[in-house]
Formats: structure tokens, sequence, C-alpha cells
């Protein structure tokens, strides 16, 4: 039997971004495969006629659908499409009974769940559906659309491959047997101390008070996630951060081990200036390789942007919104 948790979901508008009045906003519930029952906000345009193309929209990894998600979801509403942005399982307004826990698999899922709500919904036309994920679900998007047939068109912003990361540490800087070794026996001793503390242990979300001497990204995020600018009570990244065991099976699982093999169109952006730009440019390069679906796979650079730009904008309107309503309206003809 497939029923919905209850969920207790905010009425009042809290998100980080000015309510539109050109589309018309709701709060929507969906469950995945794991009976995990999921909030979304649901952003429609205003007096739209007929069946609409759609869009589902997550990220960034530790963030919530009041934040840059929400945003996205909002600005393409504007520009025709009908669009939920969502919290992940374990996170947000979503349910699952152990918070702040992540999963390749779980995670996959709830951007598929998300694809089942929208080819559901009256108002959808289920021949064009899309799915925009940001930083960590850039990868997690990457990794739906080679599994999900359903999708048209995908579009993976500041992309993270979280696999990539929790293995190999940032820049690739921790890829050695014994890196991992110790890694992985941090995290089983820690299971054992959470499970006598009766709780998990939480890792911290972006460093707070900020240290002199913090490299540039730490920087790029606390400018976003502990300032006014991207701030949000119920956001991981801007408060206690998951939990220390919460991407414990990162370390074994990559997502993105048949990219090549996506038929659908996926588009790539990633600023210029972003720490973590090799990770889009190295996901562009393996989606291409050896691939028969090349021609519609594309890779933007964002001249002088840093990763945080594509949350929000930044200070200069870095977000492509125009390139995003072409490549979409395109795609899901």
């Amino acid at each position: 039997m497939i029923s919905k948790e209850e969920l207790n979901l905010v009425t009042e508008w809290d998100k980080t971004f000015k309510k539109s009045d050109k589309v018309d906003h709701s709060k929507v519930t969906f469950v995945n495969r794991y009976g995990i029952t999921l909030a979304a906000d649901m952003y429609v345009p205003k007096n739209a006629e007929g069946k609409l193309p759609a869009i589902a929209v997550c990220g960034p990894f530790g963030a919530v659908k009041e934040q840059c998600s929400g945003l996205y979801a909002q600005t393409m509403a504007e520009r025709g499409f009908l669009t939920i942005a969502f919290d992940p399982s374990f996170t947000g307004e979503s349910g699952g009974n152990v918070r702040y826990m992540a999963s390749p698999d779980i995670n996959t899922e709830d951007f598929m769940a998300a694809v089942d709500f929208l080819s559901l919904n009256e108002k959808v036309d289920p021949d064009r559906i899309g799915i925009i994920g940001i930083c960590g679900w850039g990868g997690m998007s990457i990794n739906t659309a080679a599994l999900d047939t359903r999708i048209k068109a995908t579009a993976a912003m500041t992309m993270y491959d979280m696999t990539r990361v929790n293995a190999k540490g940032y820049f690739d800087s921790e890829d050695s047997e014994e890196a991992r070794y110790q890694h992985k026996a941090a995290m089983c001793a820690q299971r054992l101390e959470d499970l006598k503390a009766g709780e998990y242990k939480l890792g911290g979300g972006v460093v707070d008070p900020l240290p002199e001497d913090a490299p540039f990204f730490v920087k790029d995020y606390y400018d976003y996630y502990k300032t006014d600018r991207g701030y949000h009570k119920r956001s991981l990244n801007s408060n206690g951060g998951w939990n220390v065991i919460g991407c414990e099976s990162f370390v074994n699982q990559p997502i993105l081990k048949y990219s090549n093999e996506i038929r659908s169109a996926v588009l790539l952006v990633h600023g210029e200036k972003a720490h973590s730009c090799y990770f889009s440019k190295d996901a562009y390069a393996d989606m291409i390789r050896d691939s028969k679906y090349a021609d519609n796979k594309e890779l933007m650079i964002i001249p002088d942007a840093v990763h945080t730009d594509l949350y929000d904008g930044g200070d200069k309107d870095y977000i492509p919104f125009d390139k995003l309503e072409s490549f979409f309206k395109e795609n899901l003809k």
C-alpha cells in the first residue's frame, strides 16, 4: 500500500528570494519508492492553459527548497514551465525518520519520484519533463538522467560529484587506498559512538565564525549560507550540517558510471572561477567519450563566476536563465 506521511508544512512565505506575482505557488507532497514522503513547492505560470512542460529542481547538497532551488523553480515558471522545487529525503520539510542522512540511491530516487509526480499531474504534459540539479544534486541529476528514460532534458548547475569528493577528497587530494581506509575507519568508529549515545552526531555546517585563513571556497560558502544572502533555518549547510556518517556510502558508489549512455539532452553549467569547475569539465568529458549521444550534450562555462554565483546569481546575475529557457524549450517541445 502506497501512502503519504502527514507532514507539517510551513504556510507562510519563508524563502530567501522574493515571491513572484507572475506565478501561482502551492505546497505539494509525493512519495518515493522507499515510502518517504517528500515536500515540494510548486510554481505554475499564471493564466496557463493546456498541458505544460515541467521541470523538477533540487539542490544544492545540504540546502533546502527555500533557497536557490526555489529561485530556479520560480524563475523557470515565470518563463512558462510548471516547476517544483523539493526537499530530498531526510531534510527540510520532507519525511524520513532519521534526519540529515544522504544516499546515492535514495536521493536519485527522490528525483525519479518527482518525475512520477509531474507525470501524473493533470496540468503537465508527461512527455515534456526535465530536471535541474544544483551543486551536489547536479551530480544526482545526471545520475537520474542515466536511469530515468522519461526525462527529456537535464541541466546540472555548478555540479559536484559527491561520490568523487567523498572518495577522493577535494581536488582529488586524498585519492589513495590509505586515505580512504582511514576515512572509512573513522566513520565505522563513529557509528558505534552514535549508537551508544542514542543519537547521530552532526558534522557541522559551514564553518562559523569564519577563520581568516579559510580557503576561498569556504569563504564562498560562508558568504551564501551564513549571511542574509542565503541563510535559512532549515538548511543543513546554514546550521548543524549532515550527520558525520551521513554520506558514508558515497565513498564506494560512483554515481556517473554510465553517463555516456544518456540519450536525452544534458547541459552542464559552471563558473569559470569556481573551485568545483573540474567536476563539470570531467563529467562532460566522460559523458561524451565513446558516446553515440554526444550531439545533445553541452558544457557552458560562465566567465568570472564562482561556485555560489550560480546559486542566486551573485552580484552580476550570473545564472544564465535565458540559456536554460531556450535549452528546455528546445528539448521539451
